[in-house]
């Protein structure tokens, strides 16, 4: 999660992940969103992301 800048990009992104991460922690795609779906208590609702995405 990273502030609102135009700028950056999907290669932005990995790119930066290549310099800091293992080679199979890189990410291979990239989803920009404007809020992630929460519970009520704040966690965030990764089977509803897999579901978007259609992965469930």
């Amino acid at each position: 999660v990273v502030r609102k800048d135009p700028a950056l990009s999907e290669r932005d992104i990995i790119e930066h992940s290549r310099k800091s991460l293992a080679g199979y922690k890189v990410p291979k795609h990239v989803y920009f969103r404007s809020e992630l779906p929460k519970s009520n208590v704040g966690k965030i609702l990764r089977k509803a992301l897999r579901e978007e995405l259609g992965r469930a």
